[in-house]
């Protein structure tokens, strides 16, 4: 039986690329978390749904998920010569986009309802990026089944958002507001 590399060689190109994709994966997310922020006078002052956490969970959780979608990843990266393999990657970077994409249409742009169509592309190009991800290394589909799981948690809660606020929030986005009642 022919082996186009043996276990070791493939645990260490597991390795190599985790070492660069989980860093790379958890500073796109940081920086991404820079371009909108929840501290807003905007977001402070919307009305939250009661489905919403405490607000420390946020940055737990995602921590944690991209690291697993580092690892992933990787999982997918280092199967070199795997059918699908080129296509799965790039089946990832452009979901990923949207998932970068969010903070900053939300927190940034203030933007609600483009928030949660945000969510919803990237919710679809999620399942897509699973199957791709499937194929190539199953446990690479598996770890991103909690991120899925988040994503669609975070689409209900953009929703319900838009339920409490169907004025989109206080104010224009310039920090002030005044509500005239008759």
């Amino acid at each position: 039986m022919n082996f186009l590399a043996s276990k070791a060689q493939l645990r260490a190109s597991f390795l190599r690329w985790s070492l660069f994709l989980v860093p790379l994966i958890v500073l796109l997310g940081f920086t991404a978390g820079r371009l909108g922020s929840p501290d807003t006078v905007w977001f402070q002052s919307l009305t939250k749904p009661a489905i919403f956490p405490p607000p420390m969970w946020f940055g737990i959780v995602w921590s944690v998920l991209y690291v697993m979608i580092g690892f992933a990843l990787a999982l997918v990266a280092s199967a070199w010569g795997a059918y699908g393999r080129g296509m799965a990657i790039i089946l990832f970077a452009l979901h990923f986009l949207g998932n970068l994409a969010w903070t900053y249409v939300f927190f940034g742009l203030q933007d609600m309802t483009a928030g949660l169509y945000v969510l919803i592309y990237t919710v679809v190009s999620l399942l897509v990026v699973i199957a791709a991800f499937w194929r190539v290394r199953r446990w690479a589909g598996v770890m991103l089944l909690p991120y899925l799981a988040w994503v669609m948690f975070a689409s209900v809660l953009n929703y319900q958002f838009i339920v409490e606020n169907p004025d989109g929030g206080p104010g224009d986005g310039a920090g002030a507001a005044q509500r005239i009642e008759l």
